[in-house]
């Protein structure tokens, strides 16, 4: 193995021992098996991590830009490679990390798509309804009322476990981004609905997540994308929702009914003001777009 590549393997364990979440170790360990293997000739070994100037950087994003990939993505590369040199920074390897001298894409200031509290609300009627005639329907209720109710992150929902819930106190205890812990409170159809699922919850032997699949074991983020992506497109009227429009709508919705932005990002789990501020943009194109439409002078 080269070095570069035994180096990524050391920075990937690090990772690991300092617990980041999952969906961070897949990214990160993609991401990085991608960059050594567009440095690595076919007849030949890659650099040695000192060689990795901000040159070589930027041809390698000049061909992340050639495949079209999205700001974001390319975004999310560089921020690998920038803290992978830094661990070697750390460790001694190299004496600098160049990426921090390769400028950061712009990503697009697009405002997310956010379903109105009529939509939401008649969504999750139909999921309580159990039109769709699941095996599971009270976990699904759950599932929606949830990601509603509390604003949770698919993965916070996804790590849920029996303890992490109080039903007398109406709390739950999340884990979100960084592995860091927050309390959310639940609402009264939240709470009605998880009595109702926990009464019904066949759990195989020692499972304590609290979302089961048809196995008995933990359900997994992708599970629950799945479940949102069935009742959207066959009973909502907008089949392109996934489980963040739903945290997208709890903020929005908490926010045109007059609740203050830091107490939504209290709620929300945000570590900067600046990332719960566009909500803010969201609630002032519905107002404009409510003017254009309804005043005679628009």
């Amino acid at each position: 193995m080269s070095e570069l590549g035994r180096r990524i393997d050391e920075y990937l364990e690090e990772l690991n021992r300092e617990n980041a979440s999952a969906h961070t170790l897949r990214n990160y360990r993609a991401d990085l098996r991608q960059f050594l293997g567009y440095l690595s000739p076919p007849d030949g070994e890659p650099p040695v991590p000192d060689a990795l100037d901000s040159l070589l950087i930027r041809e390698w994003m000049g061909e992340l830009y050639r495949r079209k990939l999205a700001a974001v993505t390319i975004r999310r590369k560089l921020a690998a490679v920038r803290s992978f040199l830094q661990f070697l920074v750390r460790n001694g390897a190299i004496g600098v990390n160049r990426a921090k001298l390769v400028n950061t894409p712009k990503a697009p200031k697009d405002l997310p798509r956010v379903p109105s509290p009529e939509q939401t609300n008649t969504l999750l009627d139909r999921v309580a309804d159990n039109k769709l005639k699941r095996a599971f329907p009270e976990r699904d209720v759950v599932i929606f009322e949830l990601l509603y109710g509390c604003g949770l992150r698919v993965s916070e929902l996804a790590s849920l476990d029996v303890e992490s819930v109080d039903l007398s106190g109406r709390w739950l205890r999340a884990r979100g981004k960084g592995r860091k812990e927050r309390e959310a409170p639940i609402p009264g159809k939240a709470v009605e609905a998880l009595r109702r699922y926990l009464e019904k919850r066949k759990a195989a032997a020692g499972e304590r997540a609290l979302l089961l699949n048809n196995r008995g074991r933990r359900l997994s983020d992708r599970g629950i994308r799945g479940i949102v992506k069935r009742y959207a497109s066959l009973l909502g009227d907008d089949p392109s929702l996934h489980p963040h429009s739903f945290r997208h709508a709890f903020a929005t919705h908490l926010l045109s009914d007059g609740a203050d932005l830091r107490s939504i990002q209290e709620l929300l789990g945000h570590a900067r003001l600046s990332t719960t501020q566009k909500y803010t943009q969201v609630s002032l194109a519905d107002l404009m777009a409510t003017y254009d439409k309804a005043h005679p002078k628009a």
